[in-house]
């Protein structure tokens, strides 16, 4: 995630010349499917967890709220 938003950031600056940017555009597309994947990763894991069932998370700041 932190390559991901340099990455942005970069690109939004301005600071890189076309070809870096495509370069750089590419990258992001790449590290964007690999956090799409973990996060699917994740939720499948915490599906088996909550018996195929995926609720809500809740923090233990939350808890204390409650």
């Amino acid at each position: 995630m932190a390559e991901l938003e340099q990455l942005v950031a970069r690109m939004e600056a301005g600071e890189l010349p076309l070809e870096a940017s495509v370069a750089a555009y590419k990258r992001g597309s790449e590290l964007v499917k690999y956090c799409a994947a973990q996060l699917e990763k994740v939720e499948a894991q915490v599906k088996v967890l909550e018996g195929d069932m995926l609720k809500p998370f809740q923090s233990d700041d939350n808890e204390a709220d409650a």
